[in-house]
This record gives C-alpha cells, structure tokens and sequence, in this order.
C-alpha cells in the first residue's frame, strides 16, 4: 500500500517538473563545454609552466 502511495506521489511530482527546452539545453551545453575546454587548457598551460621552471631550477 505503501509503495502505491509512493509511485502516485512521485507521478504528481513529476508533472510538477519544468523541463528545459531544446534551445536551453544547447546553450547550457556549449557554455559546459567551452569551460571544460578552457580550463583544460589553462591547467596544461599551467602545469607546463610550472615543470618547465622545476626543470630550470633542478639543473
């Protein structure tokens, strides 16, 4: 009975749910990738900096 109750809650809860659109999720997805690209980026820069000066200082 419990678990009826459950499943009848969670259908009323999901009618409730605002659903992106299409041209949202496109722009939230370049917007993810473009950071994930960036910061990607930035990091590799960063790292080869830092072992290009570990490199100098070690000889």
């Amino acid at each position: 009975m419990h678990l009826f109750r459950f499943f009848k809650s969670v259908g009323h809860e999901m009618k409730l749910v605002v659903w992106p659109t299409a041209s949202e999720n496109r722009r939230d997805t370049t917007i993810v990738l473009s950071l994930t690209i960036f910061f990607i980026l930035f990091f590799a820069l960063f790292d080869w900096l830092i072992q290009s000066g570990l490199l100098i200082f070690t000889k």
